[in-house]
This record gives structure tokens, sequence and C-alpha cells, in this order.
């Protein structure tokens, strides 16, 4: 049975309200008061779902004909809902428009997401007679290897969407041009879309973000891995609509065709106001075109068990940073705790800290150093400002990532 959060659980319904008896922290409070205007959503997204039963403990991937036991397993959803988990803990209220099959993997899905992580799902929609795409991950060597099984969606992502609704930010992956009617702007990790095109017809759909731009919120943009390898600069035009781009090492040097990552992010603030590079455990670099700051941040040193969902962590850290009105630094260093909290547990969206995780590592972390331990001290002086951004009334643990999952007579 796979490990679950110690002490409280968090369950909240849509729209970031708490249920009677749960305690829900909202860091953007203090805004929501100067601006009684503001869209009821902080973050609107949209993407592809997945049912994920994700498989940890492995010392390496299995050989053809052998079977391996594992020490870990956890089943929960998977792709665009990382994103998702990871804004809704953060205290964003969060808006999701995916398809859900009508099977117990589509059904347990919303669940989650509705009833237990309060993200509204008003425009997602449940697809009678289309199932779940399901994928298998298995942690191994710092990594993961994955098999999926699903259909594309009956619908265009665009015709899904329709007019989206009202939102400070989305969140939302870059595609060529020529790609748009097809991508769904959420892969299984942030990354491509699955088999086929997922059009009803033939109609070459513009991106919904951009009519959510128009509305008012803040584009903040990622990138898939472009298992081409042709990485076409092109796909950087789109920037000229963004707001934030928000690219690893990688993935900033293939399409800015620099050398190193200070180089690709250079390349990248010329083109968007908000650029940042991340650098995995090495940490994160920026530069912000709208407050004149550039920042660069270490990683947090952990033990990592399975890296899944940790970039949609970081991504969701630095859009609430970016809306609270945080310093440059104070946002990279937030969003790399953020992600290193995640990968200490398995299973990408139901890994995603809440505020209740980020208030135990500040209290272990500030006794340590209080003991004398010269890198907790180098931890408590770097991440100092916590203190006046943790919540000072206990709040509800997130939940984890379980072995088994719900059935529809359970519910």
């Amino acid at each position: 049975m796979a490990a679950q959060a110690r002490g409280r659980r968090q369950t909240a319904a849509p729209r970031g309200a708490a249920r009677p008896g749960a305690s829900r922290y909202d860091p953007l409070a203090d805004r929501r008061g100067e601006d009684a205007g503001a869209p009821a959503l902080d973050v609107f997204l949209s993407g592809q779902l997945f049912f994920d039963m994700v498989f940890a403990g492995l010392d390496a991937a299995p050989a053809p004909g052998t079977e391996v036991w594992t020490t870990g397993l956890g089943s929960l959803p998977g792709g665009i809902a990382n994103l998702a988990v990871a804004t809704s803990r953060l205290g964003l209220r969060t808006g999701l428009a995916a398809g859900f099959g009508d099977d117990v993997f589509g059904r347990f899905c919303w669940q989650v997401l509705c009833e237990q992580e309060g993200v509204d799902l008003t425009s997602s929609r449940l697809f009678p007679g289309w199932h779940s795409a399901v994928t298998v991950s298995m942690a191994h060597d710092d990594d993961r290897s994955m098999v999926t099984h699903g259909h594309p969606l009956p619908v265009s992502q665009a015709a899904l969407v329709g007019t989206p609704p009202a939102s400070r930010a989305v969140i939302t992956e870059l595609a060529l041009p020529h790609d748009d009617a097809g991508h769904d702007g959420g892969g299984h990790d942030g990354g491509e879309a699955g088999p086929g095109d997922g059009r009803a017809d033939g109609a070459a759909d513009a991106p919904w973000w951009l009519a959510a731009r128009e509305g008012g919120a803040a584009v903040f943009a990622d990138v898939g891995w472009d298992p081409t390898g042709t990485w076409d600069p092109a796909v950087l035009e789109r920037l000229d609509s963004c707001h934030a781009f928000l690219p690893n090492e990688v993935e900033a040097m293939a399409y800015t065709r620099a050398s190193t990552p200070q180089a690709a992010l250079a390349a990248l603030a010329d083109r968007v106001p908000l650029a940042v590079v991340t650098c995995g455990p090495r940490g994160a670099l920026a530069v912000d075109a709208t407050t004149g700051e550039s920042a660069a941040v270490p990683g947090v040193p952990v033990d990592a068990v399975d890296p899944t969902g940790a970039g949609d962590v970081f991504g969701a850290a630095v859009v609430l940073g970016t809306l609270a009105g945080w310093p440059l630094h104070e946002r990279l260093a937030f969003a790399a705790l953020c992600a290193s909290l995640a990968v200490q547990q398995f299973g990408g969206s139901l890994a995603a800290p809440g505020w209740g995780d980020l208030a135990d590592w500040w209290s272990g972390t500030s006794a340590r150093a209080r003991a004398g331990d010269p890198v907790a001290e180098e931890l408590a002086r770097r991440y100092g400002f916590l203190a006046a951004l943790l919540p000072a009334d206990p709040v509800a643990a997130v939940r984890r990532a379980e072995a088994t999952f719900a059935l529809a007579s359970d519910l």
C-alpha cells in the first residue's frame, strides 16, 4: 500500500470554497480584497487527462520475460491533472476543461479533482462510450518509463473549451500554428497530445488560450519535448501573445540555438515579459521585464523518488508568486522548493505539495537550523521570506496517491 500524508487531509468544494470543517488557505486573500471585480477563477487550464498507475521502488526497468515486485503503487489522475492539482493545492482557484471517459477511471478522476482537490470542472465534459486514456508509469534510475493506451477526444480542444471563463491567468503549452487544431495544450506530463489529431472535423481552430488572453488572462506558457529533434523556432513566435515562458534548459537551448541556459534565457527575455529557464535539481534562472528583476536560485537538495509532475508544480508556484506580486527571487525560490517537495512523493498530481507540507518543511528546517545544522542554516537564510507567507492557522493536509482507487459503489 502506498504511503499517505501525515495528519490532515485536504478536501474542498469547486471554485475554492472550503467545505464545513475544512481549512483552506488563500494566499491571494489580500489581493482579492483590493480587486472586487477580479474573475472568480485564478487559473484556467485545458488539456488531456489520463488515469495513471505509478509503480515506484524499481531499481531498474523490468527485463523482458521477468516479473518485478515494487515497493510502491499509486493510482491517480494524470496529464493536465498534474497542473490542476498543483495550482489548486497552492490556493489558486482553478478551472479545468478536460474530457472524461464514462468508465470507472474517468469517474474516479472526476471525483478526485472536483470533490477532493476543489477544481472547478464546469468546462469539462463526460463523454458516454469514450474510455479514459490509461498510463502505467514505472519510476526507476531517477527517471520513468511509461506505457499508455487511449483515443482522441470526440471533439477538438477548442470545441471542448468554447469561450474560456474569465480568469487571472491561463497555463498552456505552445505548439506550431499548423498544429493548433489537434493540439490539446496538455499531454501526459505537459507533453504531446495522444494519438490522432483530436478533431471532430477538419477545421483549423485557433488555440483556446488566445481567446482567454483577449479576455484579460495572463498567459503562462511551456513547451513539450520534440521527439523529432527539429525544435522548430517558429514555436517561439507565439510568445508575442504570452506573459511568461517557462521551458527547461534543454528545451530553451534547443529552441533558441543557444549553447548555455544563460544565453537561452537572454534570447527568450527579448521575446516575453517573464522568461524562466529551469535547470532541474540545479535550480532556475529568470528575467522579469515588468519589474526589471533578474534572479537565479539553486535547487533544494532532496532524495528524489519520482520526478513526474515536478515541472508542473514549479510552474504553478511561479504563477502564484506572480499573481501575488512577490519579488522574482522569492518566486523562483518558492517554486524550486515546491518542486523539491513534489519529487519526494511518487505520482505526479497527488505528489504536489499543499501549504501544510510547506509549513511542515519550514518548521523542520528552522528547528534543525537552531540546532546548528549548517545545511539547514543556509536553507533557513534562503527561505526566510516563508515566515511571512505561511498560514497562521493549521491547514488541511493533502492526500497522496493510494495503491487502489474508489469503485462506483464506493462513491
